[in-house]
């Protein structure tokens, strides 16, 4: 252990920042936040909003966004797709139109995990560059590190994510990443809180420092893992993201299950399976546990049961997937 405010935690905070930027596709610092992504994600709120927001939902988490912009007393508006469905650009700009002036940020999970839909990111980002005074909020908390997503190109305002999705870090640590925009607008917002305020962020950065203090330990650990993805190289993280992700499709298909999302919108970093089938999920998630020590979920929130998912993020190699996939296979044939 070290001392947060110490030179050595300066050096490690300092050392994280180029492969960071190069990660996010930013110029701008990197902040390092004690939390769970959702501490970030209610902080860009309480920084960002002054009129309104418009929270884009289409599965558990984006939904969830919705309810944490209300409890911040927040006007809050849905632009909603059924689960499993994308949003639509048209669908985006229909109420940015509709909203024109009321609101000024966009909320948008880029991979809703709940249901295994990846949102087409490029597609809506055009349409909120449309808007000069609407800024954009992304969660890319599954989505980092599988696909590539350059926050300056695309016109992110706020971009974020955790330690423990494709990462494969413990739970704890939230990244994140703000324009210039964003930071001239959080100045203007008096009530914006303090553990998530993003000038304090912005002060203490240029220090390499935390405005809180830090959990040193997986700063220590997000460092050997950025060696780590350096090392296999970041165009081939993808492509391994993308065969893995592969091999789980090609699975579903051959047991005769099918992909909850919408065809052309399924996710790179995990599957979500309808139980086309009409199996018992409980009991096939409860053996896998017991007798080949995989833990796998049997349906998030209202699709419990009626879905299960499969991760291939993080660490994942066509060799643990074929283990646990041999495992699935056996579970299901006794079942």
């Amino acid at each position: 252990m070290i001392g947060h405010r110490s030179q050595d935690f300066k050096s490690l905070s300092e050392s994280l920042q180029p492969s960071l930027k190069d990660l996010f596709g930013t110029q701008r610092p990197v902040y390092l936040s004690t939390s769970s992504a959702w501490g970030v994600m209610e902080g860009a709120i309480r920084n960002l909003v002054v009129r309104g927001v418009v929270n884009c939902m289409n599965g558990a988490f984006s939904d969830k966004w919705h309810d944490v912009s209300l409890k911040c007393g927040k006007r809050a508006v849905k632009c909603q797709s059924e689960w499993g469905k994308p949003i639509r650009p048209e669908q985006l700009r229909n109420v940015l139109e509709q909203e024109a002036g009321k609101v000024d940020v966009v909320t948008l999970i880029h991979n809703e995990t709940s249901t295994g839909t990846l949102n087409p990111l490029e597609e809506l980002c055009s349409v909120v560059k449309d808007y000069p005074d609407v800024l954009l909020v992304v969660d890319t908390v599954s989505s980092f590190s599988v696909v590539p997503v350059h926050m300056e190109k695309l016109g992110i305002d706020v971009m974020l994510t955790g330690s423990q999705k494709a990462l494969a870090l413990p739970p704890g640590l939230a990244l994140f990443a703000i324009s210039e925009r964003a930071l001239e607008r959080s100045k203007t917002v008096s009530d914006r809180g303090y553990y998530f305020d993003f000038v304090e962020f912005e002060k203490n950065a240029t220090e390499n420092m935390t405005p809180s203090t830090p959990c040193i330990s997986l700063i220590f650990a997000l460092k050997d893992k950025l060696e780590e993805i350096a090392e296999e190289g970041l165009q081939n993280r993808f492509t391994r993201h993308t065969h893995n992700n592969q091999l789980l499709r090609n699975w579903v298909k051959k047991q005769g299950f099918e992909l909850f999302p919408e065809p052309g919108y399924e996710s790179r970093s995990l599957v979500c399976v309808k139980n086309n089938r009409g199996i018992d999920v409980a009991a096939m998630v409860k053996t896998l546990k017991q007798k080949h020590g995989f833990q796998i979920d049997g349906g998030y929130g209202k699709l419990k049961g009626q879905t299960f998912r499969i991760s291939n993020m993080g660490n994942e190699t066509p060799e643990s997937i074929s283990v646990l996939l041999s495992a699935l296979d056996e579970v299901l044939a006794a079942i």
